[in-house]
């Protein structure tokens, strides 16, 4: 029974006052840190801002029910959000109603993928995408995640989508036109999150610096006028609104492809969170049943505005910290994040473009496993796979990226000799 219904195995646990108690504050936690989260990576993904915290409701309500692990938090993900854009950007018109209908097709299709893996039980086949694949490929996300804010941090008119060539040359051109008050609300608002960072048990360090990148603006629109910044501007209702995934046999062809590198990367990195979240807590993990919550996450949310999901490290990291012991305290998360939303929402408008990318910054310095990369690049074997992945990322649709060094680290396995 418990194969089909995981939660029947953690519910009893929930008797335990002490348990529930820590639960809830764990889920309260992790809906603060998901506050600015979510609106920066839906930015990321090309999607409208609220999109990103529609993403961590439902998709992690029904991944905690029906995912293996105790406490991994299923939602937006730097890395996937980064390569929905990639993948929809030739399509459609970044945050355009026709955009946001194709990544939520996507979602849907992944999700379709993701169960059909599981009936397969195919989780041991997950383990063809190679670590160092992983490591290659969040290593040129990151620098492409701070490529694509380049515009935002120093509000220059720079092409949204430019490669890293194109975005440094036009930066190079446009030297007298960077805005300086946008510059100064961006280091401000990194600066705040890296002071703030031994306090981040307290109170989350990102949500600090962009209340304090936000108010900054503010003041400075206070006392002169003529300083504006662009925003984020006001979110929508709290509650996620009913969306439809396009069945369209012509758009099930187009992302048909995209839609399968985006299952690889999402269970890869969904799956090594929670194998290593599992070895921490010393507990048992079903790649297989971790397939079916992820696949249902990302079919039910794409009913409800979300995008595609995956597991969180940052947000999973926060909720292992904050002791949480069930699922619930996902669950917790995303009732929270909703009652948060109603007071937080209108506020939105006074959060600057410049300290999302100041946020963005942060997150693609800390996806970079530099003591991973430093062990990798010994191994003569291992660095071929990690810079030529790496490259992939650079220069390559990141979905053909992906299948690209999923392939070298196949034929580098074969080339490798037996120790």
């Amino acid at each position: 029974m418990t194969r089909f219904f995981p939660f029947l195995a953690w519910l009893p646990l929930l008797k335990d006052r002490a348990t529930l108690r820590t639960d809830v504050l764990a889920g309260l936690t992790g809906a603060i840190v998901v506050l600015p989260q979510g609106v920066a990576f839906a930015t990321l993904a090309g999607m409208p801002p609220a999109y990103g915290l529609y993403s961590a409701m439902i998709p992690c309500v029904i991944a905690a029910l029906f995912g293996s692990s105790r406490v991994m938090v299923t939602g937006p993900a730097n890395a996937i959000s980064l390569t929905v854009l990639a993948v929809m950007a030739p399509l459609a018109k970044p945050e355009s109603a026709r955009y946001v209908e194709l990544a939520i097709t996507l979602t849907f299709m992944v999700g379709i993928w993701k169960i059909v893996a599981s009936l397969a039980q195919a989780g041991k086949l997950i383990d063809k995408v190679s670590h160092t694949v992983i490591v290659g490929f969040t290593s040129g996300a990151a620098v492409l995640i701070i490529n694509s804010q380049i515009r935002n941090f120093f509000g220059i008119d720079i092409v949204r989508g430019a490669d890293v060539i194109h975005t440094l040359w036009a930066l190079a051109e446009h030297l007298r036109d960077i805005n300086v008050a946008t510059v100064l609300v961006g280091l401000i608002t990194l600066l705040s999150a890296l002071i703030w960072q031994p306090l981040n048990r307290i109170v989350p360090a990102m949500l600090v610096a962009v209340v304090v990148g936000s108010a900054v603006a503010t003041f400075a629109h206070w006392v002169d006028p003529t300083i504006t910044f662009k925003t984020v501007g006001a979110l929508p209702s709290a509650l996620p609104p009913i969306s439809v995934p396009e069945f369209s046999l012509d758009t099930w062809k187009i992302l048909l492809v995209p839609s399968i590198a985006m299952t690889l990367l999402s269970l890869a990195e969904a799956v090594s969170i929670a194998q290593g979240l599992a070895r921490r807590r010393s507990e048992k993990f079903d790649s297989n049943q971790e397939f079916l919550g992820q696949g249902l996450a990302n079919i039910f949310g794409s009913f409800f505005s979300g995008y595609l999901a995956s597991g969180s490290f940052n947000r999973s990291g926060v909720n292992m910290a904050a002791g949480a012991v069930t699922p619930f305290s996902a669950i917790c998360a995303s009732v929270f994040l909703v009652v948060a939303l109603i007071f937080v929402a209108p506020l939105a408008q006074y959060l600057p473009l410049a300290a999302l990318a100041a946020i963005l910054f942060l997150v693609a310095w800390n996806l970079i496993d530099r003591r991973e990369i430093r062990y990798l690049i010994s191994d003569k074997f291992e660095r071929i796979t990690l810079l030529a992945t790496f490259a992939a990322t650079l220069t390559l649709r990141l979905d053909w990226a992906i299948l690209f060094g999923v392939a070298v680290s196949l034929v580098v396995k074969r080339l490798r000799k037996p120790d």
